[in-house]
């Protein structure tokens, strides 16, 4: 079962032939918390009732193909949802928004050459739109699993906090690897080869094992590599904003160990390793079996300590 949720969690980018997050051609009246900032940026903003100018969180999506709730076209958690809607309950706004891909997807144009640098082009995108706002009286960044990474490069010095969620805290091929090592000991040694070729040399890698194809495939090298650019120990290292790290016990995808990594990086920072938290954000136990569950049932809860952690530093 971990096999089949690491995998959900780590594919870039992936060519479907249907548009799955396509709802069909009906006439919908327009949401009125629709907030469309570019082409490739389409969301959802969330005010508080009865607050004047409340705090907003910007709310960045882990890797995937994922909406702005949190779901992907495999899995169904509504996790930015129900935390977006927790957040609303305490006087906090927030603004979650698709990735460019799901974007893409509903317009049936993906653009293969999609890269992680896009990513960031788009949450600096949204922070430029919203730090004109004036309706907010503090902006911060909330960035889960890729999404911490991708927060981390969008920050300025308009921003007044960063939460990082399940963010790795190393370069993701040394994730991939390490992930790969606990499942399927010596497809790491080969994954780790080819990770290190593709750093090596500029051409793409045409010999990738048959079971490391979706991550490695030539179609996914280009996109890995511009992901890989990136140390999120350096990165987070440079932020000059007040910064709160949280990651689970029950994390399979990012451990907790990659929450220390980035709080040695920012020894300021705030690390808050959460019991029975996993990385979809929801409360789970210890049978693996019924904590998989989480990733394709929406009535699993937001961990309330999650929010208990992110409202208590927002509000600080």
């Amino acid at each position: 079962m971990k096999k089949i949720i690491i995998l959900f969690a780590l594919l870039p980018l992936m060519g479907f032939s249907q548009n799955l997050f396509d709802k069909g051609n009906k006439e919908v009246e327009k949401d009125p918390t629709e907030l469309n900032i570019t082409e490739n940026v389409q969301g959802t903003l969330w005010l508080p009732d009865g607050e004047s100018n409340p705090p907003l969180v910007i709310m960045l999506t882990g890797s995937g193909p994922n909406d702005r709730d949190g779901n992907s076209v495999m899995t169904k958690n509504d996790s930015h949802k129900q935390l977006a809607l927790a957040l609303k309950k305490e006087g906090i706004a927030t603004y979650r928004y698709d990735k460019r891909v799901v974007t893409q997807m509903k317009k049936k144009k993906v653009d293969p050459n999609t890269s992680f640098d896009d990513f960031i082009t788009d949450a600096r995108d949204v922070v430029a739109y919203f730090e004109k706002d004036k309706r907010f009286s503090k902006i911060y960044i909330a960035g889960h699993s890729q999404g911490s990474l991708v927060g981390m490069l969008a920050i300025n010095k308009n921003i007044d906090g960063f939460i990082s969620l399940a963010g790795a805290g190393e370069v993701i091929d040394n994730v991939i690897v390490s992930q790969i090592a606990a499942q399927s000991p010596g497809l790491d040694t080969i994954a780790r080869t080819t990770f290190d070729k593709m750093r090596a040399q500029e051409e793409i890698v045409e010999d990738v094992n048959p079971y490391l194809m979706q991550l490695q495939g030539p179609q996914m090298q280009p996109f890995m590599e511009s992901w890989m650019a990136y140390d999120p120990a350096i990165e987070i290292a440079k932020l000059k904003t007040p910064v709160l790290i949280i990651n689970g016990d029950r994390d399979f995808q990012v451990s907790i160990e990659q929450a220390k990594m980035l709080h040695t990086a920012a020894p300021s920072s705030q690390l808050e390793i959460i019991e029975g938290l996993n990385h979809v954000l929801k409360k789970v136990g210890s049978d693996d079996i019924e904590a998989a569950k989480s990733y394709t049932d929406v009535n699993f809860p937001i961990h309330p300590v999650l929010i208990e952690k992110m409202v208590a530093f927002i509000k600080e």
